[in-house]
């Protein structure tokens, strides 16, 4: 019997009388598998630890104790505050597994039909030559990249773009579970992770598409008072509000933007329009680039209908029309570089690497980075362009806590629109609170307790409506390395307050549309049954006791007038070398308040476009 088992078995109380349960230590294997190795190893070592504790106090392994003994085992380790933490920890993927187990025996997956997705040129790596020429390579197929290289092959010159991950069509996502899926299409399976007093999940997409194609789909434009912060702070002229606005404009028609029609919603955003109203609060339904959403909740997965316009759909088939060309599969090594030309260092192509180890080189006078806020920097250092002393730092991560409200009637929170509802009422004060539920399956990380209390929990999922929120962030965080990178976040003492008011204006939504209590996610106070206990609570809480995550990486190659404190000029050019764009979130300057991909696509396409 494995330490898995006996973990799976004692977290979820399982006695045997619930068929679904016996799937789960084989699916969390296949999950963690897919996971960076030091994830794996700490599953793995506390299901080991807790195997021996088991054996050292009973003088049997875990999946052989009679229930209530595992039971007690477990109460007398939570009943250690400096442990919660850790069980807090390993019971994320553990839920992860159960609940699409649980989903899957309920409702057995059915194929979903969907339209064919419009063509793209793309040609894995290891069919791709030896060496090749361009005009321009575009490094990352997500939001910049995409509108970079739409832009650039539109001008008629030879445009490839070049992908790590691997080109997934709709039709592939009506046919999988949603966490199969997950552990596919996101870099480490998900669990990227930034060193921090708390850590904090940064999980990004890793595909043809990039992130857009496992977002929410909300689509907002970038605020005012942020472009102007821009323009003033920092010299960025291409924030001009006209001209940004027309930039603005264009990426909303090729996505596709529109407010979210009612008819879809779910319950899930009614709730949360409910409890807003209650308040008083200034609420509505988002817009999205998902015309004729179906609403399956699948969007951070892959939409399996194609509603959802994520950049795979909308842009690179434009940019594939035109001309440009898609290699997947395919990691950047370097930027080559030819440091001998007269007038300074310039941009000769780049090294790239297939996933058997062997190589091939794309010569090209221009080489534009999109590769991610997290991904740009390492990319840039093992390419010998990391010299500027802010490269790598600013980093902002808009990161956000997530609640629960309990129901007496069932919510069914995955059917519907999975981010439905803006609630607006505190985002003057840095504080966006989004209704947003989990996946079918995977929407079970907040609930409390190990044991009876979490399989009772999970098995009343149906009557759960969750609610998060994401903080405008100083960017306190950094990309370190050039390899395998480490990130470190840490929670600036201004934004600590930010987070636990977040927590609190999510559970008064809640409370106001009728929740019996709220899950808070925070292990030291995991559940409140009133708005006013749930104040009382949060006063006893600290930032570093609350489960963080956060899907907006930026600011990490910022753009920006003064050459002291921005590696990117304010034409997206990278200081230092000629012929070097970069076009991502890593150059906007600040955290732009707000879901960020029609502000990254807007920027792209002002950078891509002012190249002669």
């Amino acid at each position: 019997m494995s330490p898995i088992e006996g973990l799976v078995a004692a977290l979820l109380a399982d006695d045997g009388t619930a068929s679904w349960t016996a799937g789960v230590p084989q699916r969390l294997e296949s999950l963690l598998g897919s996971m960076p190795a030091p994830v794996r190893t700490g599953v793995r070592g506390a299901a080991a630890a807790l195997e021996a504790y088991a054996r050292l106090r009973t003088g049997h392994g875990l999946r052989t104790l009679r229930p209530h003994r595992r039971e007690e085992l477990l109460a007398s380790l939570s009943r250690r505050g400096t442990l919660l933490p850790l069980l807090d920890a390993v019971k994320v993927p553990v839920m992860l597994a159960a609940g699409t187990e649980r989903m899957l025996h309920q409702q057995p997956a059915a194929a979903v039909r969907s339209a064919a997705d419009p063509p793209l040129d793309c040609v894995p790596s290891p069919e791709w030559p030896a060496r090749a020429t361009a005009d321009a390579v575009v490094i990352g197929s997500g939001a910049g990249g995409a509108m970079a290289a739409r832009t650039l092959a539109r001008t008629g010159m030879s445009v490839v773009v070049l992908e790590e991950g691997r080109h997934h069509t709709t039709a592939e996502f009506g046919r999988r579970a949603p966490l199969d899926r997950f552990a596919d299409m996101y870099r480490d399976a998900g669990a990227t992770m930034a060193l921090g007093n708390p850590p904090v999940v940064i999980p990004t997409g890793r595909a043809v598409g990039g992130t857009t194609i496992v977002n929410s789909g909300t689509c907002y434009r970038t605020p005012d008072h942020v472009l102007a912060r821009w323009r003033e702070e920092f010299g960025v002229g291409t924030a001009d509000g006209a001209f940004f606005g027309e930039q603005l404009d264009e990426v909303e028609r090729t996505v596709r933007v529109a407010t979210q029609p009612l008819d879809v919603l779910g319950s899930n955003g009614r709730t949360a329009l409910r409890g807003a109203e209650a308040l008083g609060w200034a609420a509505a339904p988002l817009r999205r680039n998902a015309p004729g959403c179906k609403g399956s909740c699948q969007c951070v997965v892959g939409c399996p209908t194609g509603a959802k316009q994520s950049v795979q759909l909308s842009v690179l088939p434009d940019a594939c029309a035109a001309g440009a060309r898609i290699v997947t599969d395919a990691r950047v090594v370097r930027i080559l570089v030819d440091r001998d030309r007269p007038g300074g260092p310039r941009a000769g192509g780049v090294l790239v690497r297939r996933p058997d180890g062997s190589s091939f080189e794309i010569l090209s006078p221009l080489v534009v980075v999109a590769a991610g806020a997290l991904q740009s920097p390492q990319l840039l250092r093992r390419s010998g362009l990391g010299g500027h002393p802010r490269l790598g730092r600013n980093l902002a991560i808009h990161p956000a806590v997530s609640t629960a409200g309990r129901f007496a009637e069932p919510v069914t929170a995955w059917r519907g629109v999975l981010q439905s509802v803006g609630v607006e009422e505190f985002h003057a004060e840095g504080i966006l609170i989004e209704a947003t539920a989990g996946p079918p399956g995977m929407g079970s990380f907040v609930l409390p307790g190990v044991g009876g209390e979490l399989r009772a929990e999970l098995e009343d999922a149906e009557s759960l409506a969750t609610v998060g929120a994401m903080i405008a962030d100083r960017p306190s965080g950094r990309v370190l390395g050039a390899g395998r990178g480490v990130l470190r976040y840490d929670v600036h003492r201004d934004d600590a307050r930010k987070l636990l008011d977040a927590v609190e204006a999510c559970g008064r939504i809640l409370f106001a549309a009728g929740a019996q209590e709220v899950l808070t996610g925070i292990p030291a106070a995991p559940r409140a049954r009133s708005a006013d206990e749930l104040a009382q609570l949060l006063t006893g809480v600290s930032v570093r006791q609350l489960h963080l995550s956060a899907f907006h990486p930026t600011g990490t190659a910022a753009i920006g007038a003064d050459p002291q404190t921005a590696p990117v000029d304010v034409s997206g050019r990278l200081r230092g070398v000629h012929g070097v764009l970069v076009a991502d979130g890593s150059v906007l300057p600040s955290c732009p308040e707000v879901n960020p991909q029609i502000t990254i696509m807007a920027m792209a396409l002002a950078i891509s476009g002012s190249v002669k």
